[in-house]
């Protein structure tokens, strides 16, 4: 939950700028996937489409 609340409202699509219909997210580390879901919520919220998420690594909690 702390992870959500630190990304919260840190990304967004600038004013008159449209996403791609179709988006490849890339996240270096996937730890509790906050980054990654904040990230395409933004995206989505501008109008993105269909948005994959691949990541380089994986942290174990």
């Amino acid at each position: 939950m702390e992870r959500e609340e630190n990304v919260r409202d840190v990304f967004h699509v600038p004013p008159g700028r449209r996403p791609p219909p179709e988006i490849l997210l890339l996240d270096d580390v996937y730890t509790s996937g906050a980054t990654a879901r904040a990230c395409a919520r933004a995206l989505k919220t501008a109008g993105a489409g269909h948005i994959v998420v691949l990541t380089v690594a994986r942290t174990v909690l």
